[in-house]
């Protein structure tokens, strides 16, 4: 290894470490189903099915299915539904206070 490489290997290791905690705080983290129960369970999060009551409520159709991620310290559910003219709305909310975050709906048809 020449002199130069020596001296830029710890330089390029930095910015690979640098780089994985940026992106490591820069993207939301999926929550799996047994972490969200836990949650749920110890109040530190609101159960999913208000939010689902909720989501159809506003838009009534079909639920197709939820995530819960961490995003920027903040648990976020995101809900997925069908309206019943089979528009498809996302919708995120808040999951400790239950507060609707945004609604995205789709038009394509």
């Amino acid at each position: 290894m020449t002199d130069l490489h020596r001296r830029l290997k710890p330089a390029a290791l930095c910015g690979w470490l640098f780089f994985g905690l940026w992106a490591n705080l820069a993207f939301a983290h999926d929550i799996d189903q047994d972490e969200a129960l836990r949650l749920a369970e110890q109040g530190r999060i609101l159960p999913l099915h208000a939010l689902i009551e909720d989501a159809l409520q506003r838009y009534p159709g079909r639920f197709l299915g939820a995530e819960l991620e961490r995003d920027d310290g903040r648990y976020i559910y995101e809900l997925e539904l069908v309206t019943r003219d089979r528009r498809v709305v996302e919708l995120e909310y808040d999951a400790v206070t239950g507060r609707l975050l945004d609604v995205d709906i789709d038009e394509d048809d």
